[in-house]
C-alpha cells in the first residue's frame, strides 16, 4: 500500500515546459502540487456548493465527503486515476421531491445512501463482468434521454427561485455567460463560480442577504452530521440516478484516458465501486451524493498536470475548508435571486448534456423507435408526470427512465419479431 503514495519528481519539479505533461504517477514540488490542487477546489466549488445550497443541506458536511469520497476514490484505484468527486446534480431533483413532500433530508439521506450502494454494486459486476452489458442495456438513445430528463425536470424550480428577486437572477446569468466569453484558460472555465460571486455582490447591494447566521457561527468545528432514516417509498425517485452516475464515470473515465493516453478500461468498475462507496457514506453522514467531476478535467487540460498528488492536496484543503463552520454558514447565505440565475444555465446543461449524447454518438432519429421512445421520455420529464402506488411514489424522472428502458427494448424485440426492425439493425447513424 505504502508504494501507491510514491510519485517520481517531474524533471527538477519547478519547470514544464511546452508541450510537457506530469504524468499520474509523476509530481512537481509539493508547494507547487499544493498550488495545483487548490484549483482543482476552485474549480469544482461552483458546482459543488450549489448542490446543498438547493436542495437543503449543509455545505461544509458536503464539502466533508467530497473530500473523504475523492481520498476513497484515490485509494481504491491505487492513485493511477486522476480524479475529484463533486457533487451530484443527479440527485437534485429526487432530493427536491422528497423535501417537498415533508418527509424530511433524513428520509433524501437514506435515498442517496442506497444509490451508493447500488452504484457500487454495479461496479463489482462491470469489474469482473466487463462494461459491455451497460451499453446494452443502455444505448446512446436511452442513455442520453436519462441524463436529458434530469436536467429539464428541474425548469419549474428554476423559475420559482429565479421570481424571487429577478433583477439578481438576470445579473447573475449575464455575469456566468460573458465571463466564459470574455476571459480564455482557467478564469473562462470558472465562470460559475465568478458569476455566482457578482451575483452575491450584488444581491448584498440590493439587501437581498441575511448574515445574521455568519456571526453565529464558530471558526473551527465539525459539519453537523445526521443518520438516514428508512423510507422505501422514495426509492424509485432515486434508482433512475445510478445509471446517471454510471453514465458521467464512464465518461470521466474515457475522458482521462483520451487526455493521458493511458487506457483505463480496466478502471471502469473499480470507478464505479469507488463512487458508488463515497455516495454510500455522504449518505450515511448527511451529505449528498457524489460523482466525477468534469471541471477538473478542464484543470487538467489547462495546466497539463495529470498528478493524482494534486488531488490528495484538494481532498485536503477540502476537508480544511470543511471544518470551518463561518465558512459553510457564509455560504448558506446565497440568496434565492442568485440560485435562479445560475440554474437557469446548469440546469439546462445538465439536460443539453444528455442531448449531445446522442450527438455524439450520432444516434439515427430517422428511425421512428429511436424518436418515438425519446419524444415520450422528454415530455414525460418536462411535464413532471408523477403518480403514487401503494404509498411509492414515481415522479416524472423514475416514470421518464422506466418508460424509455421498457419502451425501447420492448418495442426493438416486437420490431424483431415481425421484421419491421432488422435484426442487426444499428441505431446510429
Amino acid at each position: 500500500m505504502s508504494n501507491i503514495f510514491q510519485w517520481q519528481l517531474h524533471g527538477d519539479g519547478k519547470t514544464l515546459h511546452p508541450g510537457e505533461v506530469v504524468e499520474p504517477d509523476e509530481r512537481l514540488t509539493w508547494v507547487r502540487t499544493a498550488g495545483i490542487g487548490a484549483q482543482h477546489v476552485i474549480a469544482m466549488f461552483g458546482a459543488t456548493f450549489l448542490v446543498p445550497i438547493l436542495t437543503g443541506f449543509d455545505p461544509s458536511t458536503t464539502l466533508f465527503f467530497t473530500a473523504m469520497s475523492t481520498a476513497l476514490f484515490l485509494l481504491i484505484n491505487r492513485n493511477v486515476l486522476p480524479s475529484y468527486l463533486g457533487s451530484s446534480f443527479g440527485f437534485i431533483a429526487p432530493i427536491t421531491a422528497v423535501t417537498t413532500a415533508n418527509k424530511g433530508i433524513a428520509v433524501a439521506s437514506f435515498g442517496i445512501m442506497i444509490t451508493g450502494i447500488l452504484l457500487a454494486l454495479v461496479g463489482v459486476l462491470v469489474h469482473y463482468a466487463g462494461a459491455k452489458w451497460i451499453d446494452i442495456i443502455m444505448p446512446p438513445v436511452v442513455n442520453g434521454a436519462i441524463v436529458a430528463i434530469i436536467g429539464f425536470n428541474l425548469a419549474p424550480s428554476v423559475w420559482t427561485n429565479f421570481q424571487a428577486a429577478p433583477d439578481t437572477a438576470v445579473v447573475t446569468l449575464l455575469a456566468v455567460l460573458l465571463v466564459a466569453v470574455l476571459f480564455k484558460g482557467l478564469i473562462g472555465r470558472l465562470n460559475i463560480l465568478i458569476g455566482v460571486l457578482i451575483g452575491y455582490i450584488y444581491a448584498c447591494i440590493r439587501g437581498q442577504v441575511d448574515f445574521s447566521a455568519i456571526a453565529d457561527a464558530g471558526w473551527i468545528g465539525f459539519p453537523k452530521f445526521h443518520l438516514p432514516q428508512a423510507d422505501f417509498s422514495i426509492l424509485p425517485m432515486f434508482i433512475p440516478v445510478v445509471l446517471v452516475l454510471v453514465a458521467e464515470n464512464v465518461g470521466h473515465v474515457k475522458s482521462v484516458a483520451q487526455m493521458t493516453g493511458r487506457d483505463y478500461d480496466n478502471q471502469i468498475g473499480t470507478a464505479l465501486m469507488a463512487d458508488g462507496l463515497g455516495t454510500t457514506l455522504a449518505g450515511l453522514g448527511g451529505g449528498s451524493g457524489t460523482t466525477t467531476y468534469g471541471e477538473n478535467i478542464g484543470v487538467m487540460a489547462a495546466t497539463k498536470v495529470y498528478s493524482t498528488a494534486a488531488y490528495w492536496c484538494a481532498a485536503a484543503f477540502a476537508l480544511i475548508l470543511s471544518l470551518c463552520p463561518k465558512f459553510g454558514a457564509v455560504i448558506n447565505t446565497i440568496p434565492a435571486g442568485v440560485l435562479g440565475g445560475v440554474t437557469t444555465l446548469l440546469y439546462g446543461m445538465i439536460g443539453m448534456i444528455g442531448i449531445r449524447i446522442w450527438v455524439e454518438n450520432k444516434v439515427n432519429f430517422d428511425k421512428p423507435l429511436n424518436i418515438m421512445v425519446a419524444a415520450i421520455t422528454m415530455i414525460i420529464a418536462i411535464g413532471q408526470f408523477a403518480f403514487t402506488v401503494s404509498g411509492i411514489s414515481f415522479n416524472g424522472i423514475a416514470i421518464g427512465t422506466i418508460v424509455i428502458l421498457v419502451a425501447y427494448h420492448g418495442l426493438k424485440a416486437i420490431g424483431k419479431a415481425t421484421g419491421t426492425i432488422e435484426k442487426n439493425d444499428p441505431d446510429i447513424l
